[in-house]
């Protein structure tokens, strides 16, 4: 089951309190103040875990709690520290407080943290307050507490390229013919129910990530059909990839009504390369190109995807424009590292 959207209740540990003691030993007279310090709460943090691919695990654990410290004790022994709890994500999930909206932190890479909740802060032992004019104090500290809040965690997928297409498009068979992905395919709509992903191999030790997104039909952004529950899961994609079948009825009409759709949902991601991929092309059993206008298209395309027909033209397309972007974006940050 794909998970991308959970609510989950965090408590770092409460700081160990310090103690109240005072050294006993025989032949020693007026040993004085020996209490020591609590140990410090656990912490509670994200992390990010690559062999994830959904947030599954904590629709049967809503509660974590991290470890309390130790009391001090005498001796000037401080109290051992409570033990952190992490909490793994897949890379790309987004942290807010769930009470304020807050954003609290996103991961992106393997091993990425965000410390959600941190823990109390142990109290001081009698020990700590030994003054000149002040020698058999019996003042101690209580542990802090530590923090509890109450978390929304968010995946969005993290993709080259993101296929965009009414349901039965054919985008789920274009990802199962490319990749080791085995999404379910179906003759009825919206047979894709949440997000894949697929490496796509190329020659050379190649490669890159495709996601088959969900059928998006009118008024998408609006939450219609499967809307909003997964169209936030081509914003982290870095082209866009429209598939039309080309026996639509109205090519032109279905690729201005998904880009619509994309526009609406968020101008950033329209702005986002993209490219025309007209399917199902065994259908006329020649090759052709639909007169389309896709004004900032890097490309149309026409594809068989399970006669294999026109895909080589297509990964080497994607493959090229991907490289083009790195780029752009290497050249940006040597440009930024040049300013004064």
């Amino acid at each position: 089951m794909f998970v991308d959207r959970v609510i989950v209740n965090v408590e770092a540990g409460t700081g160990g309190s310090g103690n109240s003691s005072f050294r006993r030993e025989k032949y020693v007279a007026l040993g004085g103040p020996d209490g020591g310090d609590g140990g410090r709460g656990g912490d509670v943090t994200v992390v990010a875990d690559r062999n994830l691919t959904t947030l599954l695990d904590y629709t049967y654990r809503d509660i974590w709690k991290a470890e309390r410290g130790q009391h001090g004790e005498g001796g000037n022994r401080t109290g051992r520290s409570g033990e952190d709890i992490i909490l793994p994500v897949p890379p790309g999930t987004l942290v807010r407080d769930a009470d304020t909206n807050e954003l609290l932190g996103e991961v992106m890479e393997q091993g990425d943290r965000v410390l959600v909740a941190k823990g109390g802060r142990g109290g001081k032992g009698n020990a700590f307050f030994v003054t000149a004019t002040h020698q058999a104090p019996r003042e101690w500290q209580p542990g802090e507490e530590g923090q509890v809040r109450r978390l929304e965690l968010e995946l969005k997928l993290i993709a080259d390229v993101g296929l965009v297409g009414q349901p039965n498009a054919g985008k789920s068979t274009l990802l199962s013919v490319i990749s080791a992905a085995r999404p379910k395919i179906a003759a009825y709509p919206f047979t894709t129910l949440s997000p894949n992903l697929g490496v796509v191999p190329l020659s050379d030790h190649r490669s890159f990530v495709v996601a088959d997104i969900p059928g998006i039909i009118e008024g998408a952004h609006e939450g219609k059909g499967l809307g909003l529950q997964f169209l936030r899961h081509i914003e982290r994609t870095r082209m866009l990839a429209f598939v039309i079948p080309i026996d639509a009825e109205d090519w032109q009409a279905e690729f201005d009504q998904l880009r619509n759709e994309i526009s609406s949902y968020s101008k950033e991601l329209a702005a986002k390369p993209f490219c025309v991929v007209f399917s199902k092309l065994d259908i006329l059993g020649e090759h052709y190109v639909p007169d389309l206008e896709a004004t900032g298209a890097f490309g149309r395309y026409s594809i068989s995807a399970p006669g294999r027909m026109g895909l080589d033209v297509l990964l080497d397309a994607w493959w090229r424009e991907l490289l083009s972007m790195r780029s752009a974006t290497v050249k940006a940050e040597q440009d930024a590292n040049l300013l004064p």
